[in-house]
């Protein structure tokens, strides 16, 4: 694979591969916001449109959930403290900017370019550090896996904390290959990385375990000396303190705080045969890597790291392993929560492809065919899971939330009986409730409407209020009752 020794040559790949990883993300990048994930992609989103709504304030985030479902306590300003919303930010400041786009393409395009960014970092960084066709393979790997086509277009904040991640490791290895090496310089690399970092584990901080390979990369340019301490010092400084500011403000809104002790270890899961099995077998062999693709994952895994790249990979795969056991419940009760794994995974079955394509072992009649059945049964496998994700289950939530939408007043505070879901929610475009029971509590707490689908599969809450008040619509696919004014 000389040819890739070209400048040209390399530059023009690279780029087919970014504009290919650009336009595979656009598919359905204006469809409802009702497909896989629905829940916690409607909460990203809801703090996104409710900045254009009641200002852009980041440090008060609100999303639509006024119940207590996910933090214990009743939330009546609908605070959402969880990662600091840069992401939303930059979406509803794109959607303020361009108002011809919804919010929900506004977030996406947020991903897909934050994903496209990250690729060219990768391809430079594994060109760097292994060779120009490990690179390549790398960003059309991280491209075209479907699992990776999926989660690039989502309204999620991984996605971008992943970018942030790399860049902040890109940032530490273009200080290593300054001129400059030794006691004096670097401080302006490491300011900048430590900065990058610090917006990763913001945006979510489990984008921290990303960035295992910094001390590494630190102590590479500098050595075992003061100079290494001094400046690692000061680069966990630069990106501790913003989170650890962040997570002191929000310990004032408790009710917006979810429940998160679960993640860890809920269930004692961690190591046991059920953790195996979704993690490594489900999510990384089935829905990312399609059963094929762990033929050059594990050829990659082999494969003796080169003087240049030293520890890199391997730290990133072991910063990988740490965070697959420290959120084990998390991982595995939400295959979105492996978008940070995408990175490791896609360098080393890069790093698989390329031994399998220039090895010295196989005849190429067997090495070339095997890399191009792998490769295509990979994507296939993969995508045969993958593609029911972008489903729309339950097309009557959005076929409610449109006729909701149009019906009720802007300040309406409704109960979306969704089963706690906030899809429903999100759907309306109103802040209030996606659970039923209580009504009167609700109403009391300013509930004005009750919207709910397949009125007649939940007959008797919904017969009790139309009984009781006035109906603005009801059909066999929803039903939508005004609690404010009382039938005489």
């Amino acid at each position: 694979m000389k040819f890739l020794e070209n400048k040209s040559v390399y530059w023009g790949a690279t780029v087919l591969i970014l504009v290919l990883a650009f336009v595979v993300r656009l598919w359905r990048i204006d469809a409802p916001l009702a497909d896989w994930h629905s829940w916690r992609q409607s909460d990203t989103a809801a703090v996104a449109r409710n900045f254009i709504k009641f200002g852009f304030d980041p440090l008060r985030p609100r999303y639509d959930d006024l119940s207590n479902i996910q933090s214990g306590k009743d939330n009546p300003n609908g605070y959402r403290m969880v990662e600091f919303p840069l992401y939303q930010l930059l979406g509803g400041g794109i959607v303020k900017l361009i108002p011809q786009l919804s919010i929900e393409v506004g977030l996406r395009l947020v991903t897909v370019f934050s994903v496209v960014a990250t690729i060219g970092l990768l391809m430079v960084l594994t060109t760097t550090l292994v060779d120009p066709l490990t690179g390549i393979l790398t960003g059309l790997v991280y491209a075209v896996l479907p699992y990776s086509i999926y989660f690039g277009r989502v309204i999620l904040p991984e996605p971008f904390a992943v970018f942030w991640a790399i860049l902040s490791l890109f940032c530490l290895e273009r200080g290593n290959n300054r001129v400059d090496k030794g006691s004096r310089g670097g401080w302006g690399n490491v300011m900048l990385a430590g900065a990058f970092g610090a917006l990763a584990i913001l945006i979510k901080p489990t984008a921290g375990f990303l960035l295992l390979p910094a001390p590494y990369l630190i102590w590479r340019r500098y050595g075992w000396s003061g100079h290494s301490l001094i400046r690692l010092f000061a680069y966990s400084l630069i990106i501790l303190l913003p989170l650890w500011g962040w997570r002191q403000w929000i310990l004032q809104f408790p009710e917006g705080i979810p429940a998160f002790e679960w993640l860890l270890n809920d269930g004692n899961i961690r190591f046991k045969g059920a953790w195996f099995h979704w993690l490594f077998a489900k999510r990384i062999g089935e829905l990312m890597l399609g059963y094929w693709g762990l033929l050059p994952f594990g050829l990659g895994m082999a494969v003796v790291a080169g003087k240049r790249e030293g520890w890199f990979t391997r730290l990133l795969l072991l910063g990988n392993f740490l965070y697959l056991m420290v959120f084990a419940a998390g991982n595995v009760r939400h295959d979105y929560y492996q978008i940070l794994l995408l990175p490791v995974i896609s360098m080393y079955v890069a790093k698989g492809f390329a031994f399998l394509l220039r090895n010295t072992v196989f005849s190429k009649r067997i090495a070339y065919p095997l890399s191009l059945v792998a490769f295509l049964f990979m994507l296939a496998f993969s995508w045969y899971t993958m593609r029911t994700y972008y489903w729309i289950n339950k097309p009557e939530i959005v076929e409610a939330g449109i006729e909701a939408d149009r019906l009720l007043p802007k300040d309406a505070k409704v109960i979306a009986s969704y089963n706690g879901d906030t899809t429903f929610l999100y759907q309306i475009n109103r802040q209030g409730w996606p659970l039923g029971f209580e009504i009167e509590k609700k109403i009391a707490a300013g509930a004005t409407h009750y919207v709910t689908i397949s009125p007649t599969d939940n007959d008797g809450e919904t017969m009790d209020l139309a009984s009781r008040y006035t109906v603005l619509v009801r059909n066999d696919r929803y039903a939508i009752i005004d609690l404010s004014k009382k039938k005489q």
